[in-house]
Order: C-alpha cells, then structure tokens, then sequence
C-alpha cells in the first residue's frame, strides 16, 4: 500500500518523504511510527502518513510523541475531520483493512483538510495539548 501511496502522490505537489520500511519483511512498527512522528514535529514535514497492518498499533506509537496528533482513519470523513477540528498531523491507515483505492481517497482528504481554528475546536486543542504537558 505505502508504494501504491507515494506512486499516486507523485503525481500531486506533495514533496514524499519514505521514511521505510523498504522490506516486505515483519518489522517493528513503533519505530517506522516514531520516525514519521519525529519528521512532523520537527517540521521536516508538514503532515505524515504511517501505513501497518491494522493502522492501530502505528498509530498508539505515533501518538506517544508530545506534538504528534496521529488519527486512525478507514472512512473519508474521519480522515478530514480529524485535520479540522483535532488540528491532526498525521495519518494512519491499516493495510489489511482497506484497499489502495480508499487509502488514497482518505490521503486526500486528509492532507486537504485544514484547522478550522474555530473557538470550540481552538479550547479542544489546548486541553490536548494540556494533557500532553501533564504526561511529561
């Protein structure tokens, strides 16, 4: 899927940044999830797109990093809807869940979406971001 992916966003002006894995072989995925987390809060990438099996476990990975929003999404609206009123950075989908068809619809509405900075979704925002400050 993640080949499916980056092949179709060629064709947009998304500058793609694979972070791995390049094996077809069973890896750890908090690490591939803790890399596409870092790239984002680092601002060496804007958003970020994490593809596991399920999506579940990359994106419980992804969200253990202060300044990482990482949604689930295997429906176009939770895809765009997570961008615009949870201000979300990255994506995560499950690979054997869905088909490259609906990946795609999803990463489209995903990285079209923005932050509506409405007042309820701007007061949400901040309790996150206050829960993240009490974790650490």
């Amino acid at each position: 899927m993640k080949e499916g992916l980056i092949e179709h966003l060629g064709r947009t002006p998304h500058e793609v940044v694979d972070l791995g894995t390049y094996s077809r072989e069973a890896v750890d995925y908090p690490d591939y999830a803790a890399a596409v987390g870092r790239a984002v809060v680092s601002g060496t990438a804007e958003r970020g797109i994490i593809v596991c099996g399920s999506g579940v476990g990359a994106a419980i990975a992804c969200n253990k990093l202060t300044g990482v929003r990482c949604s689930l999404a295997h429906d176009i609206y939770s895809a765009h809807q997570s961008v615009e009123h949870d201000a979300a950075n990255v994506l995560a989908l499950g690979g054997r869940v869905i088909g490259i068809l609906l990946a795609w619809d999803l990463v489209q509405a995903f990285l079209a979406a923005q932050f509506t900075g409405e007042e309820r979704h701007q007061r949400r925002l901040a309790k996150l971001l206050a829960l993240e400050e009490a974790r650490e």
